[in-house]
């Protein structure tokens, strides 16, 4: 259920901002978009799963104040990462 290693470094390549950047808000919003998908996915199958159900929600919650972190700061790169990532709109 978790990301391989090698899907994390894709990612991460994605969505930096600069040659050593691993933890821009762009790229733990990236991070995070992925691991609900997958866990929603899992949802899905296993409906009555409680404990992922509240660890999907502490994570769409953490991807949600880290958006409303950089609509606040940086409109620009807020408008580009939901883009990028298909969310909202």
């Amino acid at each position: 259920m978790a990301i391989t290693k090698d899907r994390k470094t894709q990612i991460i390549d994605q969505f930096r901002r600069e040659t050593t950047d691993t933890g821009s808000p762009e790229v733990q919003i990236a991070l995070l978009t992925e691991r609900i998908n997958e866990l929603h996915e899992h949802m899905r199958a296993h409906k009555k799963d409680h404990a992922s159900r509240r660890g999907l929600l502490k994570m769409v919650s953490k991807r949600s104040g880290l958006l409303t972190y950089l609509r606040n700061k940086e409109r620009g790169r807020y408008l580009a990462v939901i883009a990028r990532l298909g969310l909202r709109k």
